[in-house]
């Protein structure tokens, strides 16, 4: 074969060697493109946020040991970015008490699930969620048609350890330092967000002393001293402006001017949170009183010359 025809074969082997590669990539839909690199270089914007807003607070029912093993394990199929030990505990390996942390901040953590806070419903993608250990629990009978809503379930509520309190105040400062969105009515528990069947962290947690190291919302005692009195002294406040001054606050809950089921779990709710005393679910005089005194601090709009609250569904 002379050097020609060995050209040629050349020739004809790359042309069929690219026509087969070809129509390979035309069978199986794959298209190579020739792309430019680009050179990235920065300069920063100022229109842009934190992905956090809120801080939710729970407890694990659950010693160390077992508290780690739900939050981590893929099988239960929830988590939180932060868990924090409390003392004595025989499962915790370690002298000292420390912070974990399980998920980045900059990731979601499975913690919040069905929930809402104003009108966002979508709590895990805009939260840290921090776990104490803590083995306070409820226990509920919803198939027992002898108890209503009011009484089918009974709850063990057990102190917080001082020094777990003490490195959560540490660490929610910090959260709070980086993330300027976070409000302080946006710092809650999880009950606040899901009050028909989460009661944590419970009327145990102290949610006073967290305001008093410049952390999340309570009222002044002055002020819930005037509307107690006005109440008291005049007409009380009407379920429906109960009712519109929760949502007003952010908790989730329909005007229906009527004490039903969602209202008794809602006012348990910000009972446990602000009168931790009495978290019966009524809406007493005190409760209502509470509810005020919050919605002139952080919502002063909310309320009319007569101190009414401005109603809406929406």
């Amino acid at each position: 074969m002379n050097y020609k025809n060995i050209s040629l074969l050349i020739i004809f082997l790359i042309i069929s060697t690219v026509y087969s590669t070809a129509n390979w990539s035309s069978e199986n839909n794959l298209v190579s493109k020739d792309i430019e690199l680009v050179t990235i270089d920065e300069y920063q914007s100022d229109n842009f946020s934190t992905r956090v807003r809120f801080i939710v607070i729970h407890y694990t029912s659950l010693d160390w040991e077992n508290s780690l093993k739900v939050l981590t394990k893929p099988q239960y199929g929830v988590s939180s970015h932060y868990l924090i030990p409390e003392s004595k505990d025989k499962s915790y390996p370690e002298d000292n008490l420390l912070v974990y942390q399980l998920v980045n901040e900059n990731d979601r953590a499975w913690h919040a699930g069905e929930s809402q806070w104003e009108q966002r419903t979508n709590i895990n993608d805009q939260s840290i969620g921090i776990e104490l250990v803590n083995t306070s629990e409820c226990f509920y009978e919803d198939q027992n048609k002898n108890l209503d809503y009011a009484s089918n379930y009974i709850c063990s509520f057990y102190d917080y350890d001082p020094l777990q309190i003490k490195l959560l105040i540490k660490l929610v400062k910090q959260i709070i330092d980086a993330n300027e969105e976070i409000k302080p009515t946006y710092i809650f528990g999880h009950s606040d967000i899901a009050p028909e069947r989460k009661s944590d962290p419970g009327p145990k947690f102290p949610w006073q002393l967290l305001h008093q190291n410049g952390i999340g919302a309570w009222y002044d005692n002055p002020t819930l001293d005037r509307y107690w009195r006005e109440f008291n002294n005049n007409e009380a406040p009407s379920i429906q402006q109960i009712q519109c001054g929760l949502k007003r606050y952010g908790y989730n809950i329909d005007i229906t001017s009527t004490m039903d089921k969602q209202s008794f779990y809602v006012i348990r709710a910000f009972q446990q949170h602000f009168r931790p005393w009495k978290s019966d679910g009524i809406a007493d005089i005190a409760t209502a009183a509470t509810l005020w005194s919050l919605l002139e601090k952080y919502f002063p709009k909310s309320l009319d010359k007569d101190m009414n609250i401005i109603c809406s569904n929406d």
